[in-house]
């Protein structure tokens, strides 16, 4: 924690020189109840500041002021396969596997399946899955979500993959998106089934002629649904020297707040 220190009149007060120095100081914004702080890591959720100007009922007014304050903001996760996935059987669910973080920030995989959350809150979770059918007939396929092992009601969706055809195997990309409140270690998966084990997600190398990039079989995004970084951390508790302030489960170095107490 730093703060700002300009000088002050003495109770008997000052001569010309003092007295227009600290008013002019009043005038452009320079006084002594601003000061820096910077977020406790390892996941912490609260933060302490110890400053004597605080009292039971100072407001104190926070903004960022670091890059990792006004970028790295709210839980953030975006994961993909880059493998196929296959199916043994018809009347089996099966949960759809990551097995690449492109992005984690409060929102990160516990094993292949998982997306877990560090922080309580409001999602928007995406996903989008590459499938391929090599049957001759017209396929379907079925995807839903599950919350902590458990399904959930009105997930579910029905996908129907096109059937080989002239030795070219079928394929289409599906997708879309899910709004989920979610507890604090809360963990979402995908699941899915077929009517066929001929369909299954499938990893598309880079190719040629033209070039082309690579195809993930399956991709997914989960993100909170937030106010902005100068709005997610505020003061939770007031005493007198201190203030407790809240925030998301933090793990990001140089997370730097200014503050100004008024009262």
């Amino acid at each position: 924690m730093s703060r700002d220190m300009y000088r002050k009149l003495a109770w008997t007060g000052g001569d010309p020189r003092q007295v227009a120095e600290i008013v002019n100081n009043l005038v452009e914004g320079k006084s002594n109840n601003t000061g820096e702080i910077t977020l406790a890591t390892g996941n912490a959720t609260t933060t302490t500041i110890y400053d004597e100007r605080i009292g039971y009922n100072s407001i104190i007014l926070l903004t960022p002021i670091s890059v990792a304050a006004g970028s790295d903001a709210v839980p953030y996760g975006a994961f993909q396969s880059l493998v196929d996935q296959t199916i043994a059987s018809t009347t089996t669910a099966y949960a759809m596997t990551l097995d690449t973080t492109d992005y984690s920030n409060g929102v990160y995989l516990s094993n292949s399946s998982r997306m877990n959350v560090r922080n309580a809150g409001t999602y928007n979770f995406q996903w989008s899955g590459q499938f391929v059918n090599t049957d001759t007939q017209i396929q379907d396929i079925s995807v839903w979500l599950r919350k902590n092992g458990t399904d959930i009601t009105g997930s579910a969706g029905f996908i129907s993959v096109p059937n080989s055809h002239g030795g070219v195997n079928g394929h289409i990309i599906a997708g879309w998106n899910y709004f989920l409140e979610l507890a604090a270690n809360d963990y979402i998966e995908l699941y899915w089934y077929a009517t066929s084990t001929n369909v299954s997600l499938e990893f598309l190398a880079a190719g040629t002629s033209p070039t082309r990039p690579s195809t993930a079989s399956l991709i997914t995004t989960l993100n909170y649904v937030s106010p902005s970084a100068s709005t997610n951390v505020y003061v939770s508790a007031r005493s007198k020297g201190q203030a407790t302030l809240k925030h998301f489960a933090n793990n990001t170095a140089d997370k730097t707040y200014g503050y100004i107490i008024v009262g």
